[in-house]
């Protein structure tokens, strides 16, 4: 068998071993489903890697000076992504993709034939072990070679080493926010351009049509910050009218869908500007919070961050934002109130709440925004005697904190204060080995 091949027929064994006597899937017990979901996950990503790499050789055997005798045109297609698609039943977006993946991780040759090693090693060698697939892959190519052009090649290949690491495990999603954080701290200078960008194509369209109003917004982070922040205020109080309903089951209960509730707000919030005798809307904890290193505020460099979004925002928005009415500038390693109470209060303060974001960054376990998220105590107030100081709070939404406590996760924090590391530890029923999994924004930022 071809060594290059080996890890692929290792993951067609784990398929094999999960599956062993077994009809169908119905027939797999939980365990068996987990262990067999994850050798498919690896063997679809070798398969995919593979795929990459035989349409990279495919896309040069169709470059365009080979002319009639290009590989592609000889098959009866008019190029490789064309070749590569029909015959994988893709289209043809995935198939560029492909070679786009197989070339920035293929070996290479200089002019005179010496082999050259990739010029992507480090996610090369993450792909043909199955730990990365390749839409994550071309998603993290994509951001190296767009900052080729601005950063020095050492730092290039150090963010290249750190992303493939750190990218293991990941969703497509949480791979496309590390890349805006990765982005932003490496190329500070380029938020204000891309910013000001989203801001020439902000719009808001209002039609007629069925009988009803349509409306059509786009606004840049630093215009929605505050739609946002008011409009999830509503929704929030609304759930919490909702929960402490007297009768939830009764005619006149309220049912109304996440999407009616947002529209609903929309609709309050401009009757009562236009001098609606209305009571104003209840909004619960409707704030912005925009947070910006104390340095780069007193240099006007670096960017700052807005509490519910992962894009960034310049130092300019920051400033802006700091002198508006209803946005709380949190200014990082500046003196300020007390974060740590001990025995002498039970619930957790404001200023500990804003100071857990920065380092939880919204629900430490799956990553909701902070608006409906709570802080919880680690060791418990109660039972363990748990003081209500920083170190011994996270924040969590109400599904994972009920998940915590009732199938056996511990919390461990690393560190002291908002640059602490919090790990998940699942139950030996999850993990034999309880590995610990890494939560907060952490699993955002490049840790050298």
């Amino acid at each position: 068998m071809t060594e290059h091949l080996v890890p692929l027929h290792d993951a067609i064994d784990r398929v094999d071993a999960a599956w062993a006597g077994a009809g169908d899937a119905t027939h797999l017990d939980r365990g068996r489903l987990l262990a067999a979901n994850d050798a498919l996950g690896v063997l679809r990503r070798l398969v995919e890697a593979l795929q990459s790499e035989v349409s990279a050789e495919i896309a040069h055997e169709s470059r365009v000076e080979l002319g009639p005798e290009s590989l592609a045109r000889q098959q009866g297609y008019r190029n490789a992504a064309q070749l590569i698609a029909t015959t994988t039943g893709t289209s043809a977006g995935d198939a560029s993709r492909l070679v786009k993946v197989g070339e920035a991780t293929a070996a290479r040759t200089d002019l005179i034939g010496d082999r050259l090693p990739a010029k992507y090693p480090a996610l090369q060698e993450r792909l043909a072990c199955g730990q990365l697939g390749v839409q994550a892959a071309a998603l993290l190519i994509g951001l190296l070679d767009r900052l080729r052009l601005k950063v020095d090649r050492a730092r290039i290949d150090e963010a290249e080493a750190l992303l493939a690491d750190q990218s293991i495990g990941m969703s497509l999603d949480d791979v496309r926010r590390l890349m805006t954080r990765v982005e932003a701290h490496l190329d500070p200078d380029g938020v204000e351009p891309k910013q000001d960008e989203v801001r020439a194509r902000r719009s808001l369209t209002m039609f007629e049509r069925d009988g009803a109003l349509h409306v059509n917004g786009v606004f840049d982070i630093e215009a929605g910050a505050p739609i946002r922040a008011a409009i999830g205020g509503y929704v929030n109080a609304a759930f919490g009218a909702r929960k402490e309903a007297v009768d939830p089951d009764a005619p006149d209960a309220d049912h109304r869908t996440v999407a009616q509730l947002q529209a609903d707000a929309l609709s309050e919030f401009c009757a009562h500007l236009l001098g609606c005798e209305s009571e104003r809307p209840a909004l619960a904890g409707a704030t912005v919070v925009v947070r910006v290193d104390l340095g780069d505020l007193t240099e006007g460099t670096g960017f700052g961050t807005v509490d519910g979004s992962d894009q960034p925002v310049s130092i300019a928005a920051v400033r802006r934002m700091a002198a508006s009415g209803g946005v709380i500038p949190c200014v990082l390693d500046s003196d300020g109130e007390i974060l740590d109470w001990g025995r002498e209060r039970r619930l957790f303060t404001r200023p500990q709440k804003l100071a857990l974001v920065e380092r939880d960054g919204g629900c430490a376990m799956c990553g909701l925004p902070p608006a409906i998220t709570k802080v919880h105590h680690i060791a418990w107030w109660q039972r363990d005697a748990g003081p209500t100081d920083l170190d011994n709070g996270i924040l969590l939404c109400e599904t994972c904190h009920h998940r915590i406590h009732d199938n056996g996760w511990d919390i461990r924090i690393d560190g002291t204060g908002i640059r602490a590391r919090v790990w998940f530890i699942p139950p030996p029923y999850v993990d034999p080995a309880r590995t610990p999994r890494l939560g907060g924004l952490a699993r955002y930022t490049l840790a050298a």
